[in-house]
């Protein structure tokens, strides 16, 4: 169990880490440099994606990294790209349907309930999908206690 809570701590530090990157650059872009708010979220989740699957696969789920790389970070991107859509249809429905749109708005349902509700279903998928061990190969036969020859 202690394992379990300890990859849910570094889960958190990264996604902290993750999280302040996709903050920043959202309101930068979004506000500084007058880039739309879906395209800023767009931007801003897939720098922290990148900064998310550093600390992913070398920190938190080091023991279950057996896919080769290209392959995780594949899976890893196809997740967050389930995230992102959680993020913005969030937003969208926030900013578009509710017509809620001010700075504050857009952040708190882009940058709040959306990451919130993302986080749930990246932790899942990373544990039990993109971060998997490497499938152990059956041991030859004659090892691990049997024996090639049986004695009566």
């Amino acid at each position: 169990m202690s394992g379990a809570l300890q990859r849910l701590g570094s889960f958190t530090a990264v996604g902290t880490v993750a999280f302040v990157v996709d903050i920043s650059a959202f309101n930068i872009l979004a506000s500084g440099v007058g880039v739309g708010p879906i395209t800023a979220k767009v931007i801003s989740v897939v720098l922290a994606t990148a900064v998310s699957w550093l600390g992913s696969h070398y920190v938190t789920f080091r023991e279950f990294a057996g896919r080769p790389k290209r392959q995780e970070a594949l899976l890893f991107g196809l997740t967050n790209l389930a995230g992102l859509g959680i993020a913005a249809a969030c937003l969208a429905v926030s900013h578009y349907v509710c017509g809620l749109t001010s700075p504050l708005a857009d952040n708190i349902s882009a940058n709040v309930v959306g990451v919130l509700l993302g986080n749930v279903f990246r932790y899942i998928a990373y544990r039990f999908f993109v971060f998997r061990p490497a499938a152990q190969a059956p041991a030859p036969v004659g090892t691990a206690g049997t024996s090639l020859h049986h004695r009566p």
